[in-house]
Formats: structure tokens, C-alpha cells, sequence
């Protein structure tokens, strides 16, 4: 398997990797600064969880008609164009006296925006690993990299914000999370080197849908994109309650986690071999969601730290299921295929924050992490009985590559 450090050695890889440390870190503390403010504004826990993971609810209309960009717009400009209108939304956000109404309206301008961004960002990378002739299967390690680099940057971001709020305001941290967001955009347009898009044609709303319909059309596909996006999701929901459950430790179990998905990481990327790895997309799923169940006894601060840190290990079975992902995708669809998987996740991340926010206001924070873990447990179960009634694989890329053909092709008319 490809070392990190090699990876290091890529040309283009170090700023792409600073670039999105940069944007990690302005996420988690700008994130917890604007779920502080709309929960101190309003006290209620379904707006504080909806405004840290709202920008998520706008990912599926960006998946239905800006997809089709992560292949079609120069990768150096369009990521270094998301990071700048991210610095601008949070600045916006850091108004003082913006009712509340228009904090959301921002958010969901910035989710919609973002909405193309992993489609970029994961397709350069695939591009740049593919391109320097590393091995074939360096896109795991590469995407593990970044995995860990977001724990890491969670970890420092959540604990950081969590001390600045005890000193600044939340406004203030908006406005350094702005700042974070414009250096970002700063180090990959500088830096990256500007690249043609890989496929022909320009953006549209139709090419989107003939895209995805493609991706969608293959039953190993689906079910991959599915285990992707549900389980996850549903344990997302039991994070955007952190705050309404500890108001004053949520950056603390927000740490935790990131802790806990940093060493899921390392452990999947690197320690587990590849035909052990293959194995354990449902085992680490099923962890992901069963120590949230604890909360149903609604545990004090250090047992809910522990369940919380064992959870966020099972996330590293989104780097088992990208694999498989990639593995069925032909290249020159890499990516709208792992753009329409971050953009999936992240609407189902945002829909099951407002349904757990949802369930908290009606009953209590920890009532609605049972629930959502419990979902997300159900629906792990179901995906791999599912998985096991499929038929034998699909051709790994020579027959959705033919299909793709005349998707490109009709691109092509398109943009003539």
C-alpha cells in the first residue's frame, strides 16, 4: 500500500491537504460559534442543531443540479471560489442583530454551495494520485490522509472554539472562522496548479441527472451509496445534539469524536490488511451507532465521553465503502461519483440533525440519540442482508465506463 509519506512527495498533494485542513478547522469552529449563538438566542435544541448541520439540508438540490460541475469546472478555481464564498457567508453570519431567519438563509446558500465542493475536491485528488503513477489502490491511503487530518482539525477546532467561547463571543468566532476559510482559498490558488476539467462539456442540470442516473442505475452502486449515506446520517443526528445535552462540554464531546474517528481512520487506512478490510463495513457501522444507545440512561459527562469516542471509530467504514465505490466507477465519472456520495451523506447528515432536533424538543437530547442510533443500527442490519441477497459483483470498469461514453458524448453536444 502507498505510504503517507510518499503521498507527501505527490506534487500538489501538500497544498490540496493544507487547503482542506484550513476549511476543516474553519467548519468545526465556526460551526460550534453558530450553534452557541442561535442556542443562546432561542434555547431551543432543533434550531441549534439545525444551524450547525443545515447547510447539509441543501446538499440534495446542489446534487440535482451543480454536480455535474466537480468534473466540468477547473478544480484550482473552483475550489479556491467555494472557500472565498464560504469566508463571506460566515463573516455575513457575524452581523451583529441578523435575525435568525436570515442566519438560516445563509447557512442554506452555503450548503448549496457546497454542495459541489467534495465532488472537486475528492476528484482532484483521485486525479493527482492517479496521474504521479502511484499505485492503483492510492486513493485509499490518500483519502484516510484527509480523514485523519479532519480528525485531528476537529479535535484542535471543537477543543479551541470551546475555550474561545468561553472568552469571546460567538460572533468573534465567526469572524476568525472567516478568516480560516479566506486563508484556505489563499493556499489553493496559489499554489495548485491550474488543470483543464476532466470531462467535456459545461455544467447543467441535465447532465447532472443523466450523471447520477448512470451512477445510480447499478444495484452494487446503490447499495454502497446507501451504506454511505444512512447509517452515517442517522449517527450525525446524535452529534448535532451535543449542545442541547451539554451546553457547556459540547466542544469536549465534539473532541472526542474526532478522536474516536481519527483512530478508526488510522486503523482502516493503514493497520487493517486490504482483504480484512473488506470485511468490516458493517461490523464498523454497527459500532458506530450502538454506544449512543448508552444515552438512554442519559450517562454523566465522562461516560458519555468514552461512548462517544468508541462510536466515532466506526466511522472509518466510509474509507472500506469509498474503496468499493471507486472500484465500480468508471474514472472519468470519479468526481460526480464521490460528489454525489459526500453531497448524499451530508443531506442526510442535515435531515437527520432537524428529525433529531425534532424529537429532543419534544422529548429530551438524549431520547432523540437513542432514537437515531437505534435507526441507524436497523438500518445497517438491513443493507447487509440486502448486500448478501445481491448477485455476484459487477464488472469493476469496463462495463460502466462503455455506458459513460455516451454521457460525455452528449456533454459534448451540449456545450457546442
Amino acid at each position: 500500500m502507498t505510504g503517507y509519506r510518499s503521498l507527501f512527495r505527490t506534487p500538489e498533494f501538500t497544498p490540496l491537504f493544507l487547503g482542506s485542513a484550513a476549511q476543516t478547522a474553519a467548519q468545526t469552529v465556526g460551526g460550534l460559534a453558530l450553534a452557541t449563538l442561535v442556542y443562546r438566542a432561542t434555547g431551543s435544541p432543533l434550531l441549534s442543531a439545525v444551524s450547525m448541520f443545515g447547510p447539509s439540508l441543501a446538499q440534495v438540490l446542489g446534487a440535482t443540479v451543480l454536480l455535474s460541475g466537480a468534473d466540468r469546472l477547473p478544480p484550482r478555481t473552483a475550489l479556491s471560489a467555494i472557500a472565498l464564498v464560504f469566508a463571506a457567508g460566515t463573516a455575513v453570519q457575524a452581523l451583529p442583530g441578523l435575525p435568525v431567519g436570515a442566519v438560516f438563509a445563509v447557512v442554506l446558500a452555503l450548503g448549496l454551495v457546497a454542495s459541489l465542493g467534495g465532488g472537486v475536491r475528492w476528484g482532484l485528488l483521485n486525479e493527482i494520485l492517479t496521474e504521479q503513477g502511484t499505485a492503483e489502490n492510492a486513493y485509499l491511503p490518500g483519502r484516510s490522509l484527509f480523514n485523519m487530518m479532519s480528525g485531528l482539525m476537529q479535535i484542535a477546532g471543537f477543543a479551541t472554539g470551546g475555550v474561545l467561547l468561553t472568552t469571546l463571543s460567538p460572533r468573534v468566532c465567526l469572524l476568525l472562522s472567516a478568516a480560516l476559510y479566506l486563508a484556505a482559498a489563499l493556499v489553493l490558488r496559489l499554489a495548485l496548479t491550474a488543470r483543464p476539467p476532466r470531462t467535456a462539456g459545461r455544467p447543467s442540470a441535465a447532465a447532472t441527472w443523466r450523471t447520477n442516473a448512470l451512477l445510480w442505475s447499478s444495484r452494487s452502486r446503490r447499495l454502497t451509496y446507501l451504506g454511505l449515506w444512512l447509517p452515517n446520517g442517522l449517527v450525525v443526528g446524535c452529534e448535532s445534539l451535543y449542545v442541547s445535552y451539554a451546553p457547556h462540554a459540547a466542544g469536549t464531546l465534539f473532541a472526542c469524536g474526532a478522536f474516536g474517528m481519527f483512530a478508526g481512520d488510522v486503523t482502516v487506512g493503514r493497520l487493517l490488511p486490504r482483504a480484512v478490510r473488506r470485511r468490516m463495513a458493517t461490523p464498523l457501522l454497527l459500532l458506530l451507532a450502538t454506544p449512543y444507545l448508552v444515552f438512554a440512561a442519559y450517562p454523566p459527562l465522562p461516560v458519555a465521553m468514552v461512548c462517544v469516542t468508541l462510536a466515532s471509530a466506526g466511522f472509518g467504514a466510509s474509507l472500506v465503502q469509498q474503496e468499493r465505490l471507486m472500484e465500480l466507477t468508471p474514472g472519468e465519472l470519479a468526481g460526480q461519483a464521490l460528489g454525489l456520495h459526500s453531497a448524499g451523506m451530508l443531506t442526510l447528515q442535515g435531515v437527520s440533525a432537524a428529525l433529531a432536533g425534532t424529537v429532543a424538543q419534544a422529548t429530551s437530547p438524549a431520547a432523540g440519540m437513542t432514537a437515531m442510533a437505534a435507526g441507524s443500527v436497523l438500518v445497517t442490519l438491513a443493507l447487509a442482508t440486502a448486500a448478501r441477497r445481491s448477485p455476484r459483483p459487477e464488472p469493476r470498469r469496463s462495463e460502466p465506463a462503455e455506458r459513460a461514453e455516451p454521457v460525455a458524448r452528449a456533454a459534448s453536444a451540449e456545450a457546442g
